[in-house]
């Protein structure tokens, strides 16, 4: 229990926060605790101010027998490539990570709403995987069965790892577009193309979570801005990480 407990409190905030979440609404709507038609995203719902859905959407997940293995799945991913970012290349910057939580959260509770999608798990864990595997390109990551491929190739695999075996894949690509508008407001369009820095981390972000002084950094890189190509102004105001293992990975 010592060694659980040491684990647990080494688990950075905004993980530990997101994966606690996501275990106890998943196990107490499991066993009746909760009524799970009160976790999901339903519009009509969040009219009559029952704003918790807006939440809970993106942390619940309905556990059953044929859902329990893809539910560990999602939880690994979680985990493993919330934690690299947080970290990594957002080490000691947790308000920054923090504005990449909430920007990819309401992205896709705007598609949820638009596209009547009742849960969000899947695509809002698929969005911060492909943050992780932008900053980390070139990255080796290892698949099930020793399959070894860029970490810029691993959410299309899990897109089509989905499609195969589920029939599914609208929830991959939710994900893969969300995590693809933050990449290229955040990075691409400053610092590739000479663009305003559109997604700058609000002041109040910033006096909440002030930035912490030390700390190891350069764990996945942001592209390079190319000679000549000016940095923006912002609009808003106010490591190569080594190699990746997926679960079934050697």
């Amino acid at each position: 229990m010592s060694d659980l407990g040491d684990w647990y409190r080494g688990v950075p905030q905004f993980t530990r926060a997101w994966f606690t979440g996501t275990v106890a609404l998943s196990l107490l709507g499991r066993f009746g605790l909760i009524n799970p038609i009160n976790l999901i995203l339903l519009y009509e719902g969040v009219k009559r101010f029952q704003i918790w859905r807006l939440v809970t959407c993106v942390l619940y997940y309905p556990l059953s027998p044929a859902t329990g293995f893809h539910y560990l799945i999602n939880l690994y991913f979680l985990y493993t490539y919330s934690r690299r970012l947080e970290e990594g290349h957002y080490q000691g910057r947790p308000a920054d990570y923090a504005y990449l939580l909430i920007f990819n959260w309401i992205l896709c509770i705007i598609i949820g709403i638009a596209a009547d999608m009742p849960l969000l798990m899947d695509a809002y864990v698929l969005s911060i995987i492909y943050v992780w595997c932008q900053l980390n390109k070139d990255t080796i990551v290892t698949f099930w069965f020793g399959t070894r491929f860029k970490a810029i190739f691993l959410p299309w695999v899990l897109l089509i790892f989905n499609l195969v075996l589920a029939g599914g894949g609208m929830m991959e690509l939710v994900g893969i577009l969300v995590g693809h508008l933050y990449f290229f407001l955040a990075y691409k369009y400053p610092q590739e193309l000479g663009g305003p820095a559109l997604l700058t981390t609000p002041g109040f972000l910033k006096n909440w979570f002030p930035e912490e002084v030390g700390g190891v950094h350069g764990f996945g890189q942001a592209p390079e801005r190319p000679p000549g190509v000016p940095r923006g102004p912002g609009m808003f105001r106010g490591h190569n990480w080594g190699q990746g293992h997926v679960l079934g990975g050697n």
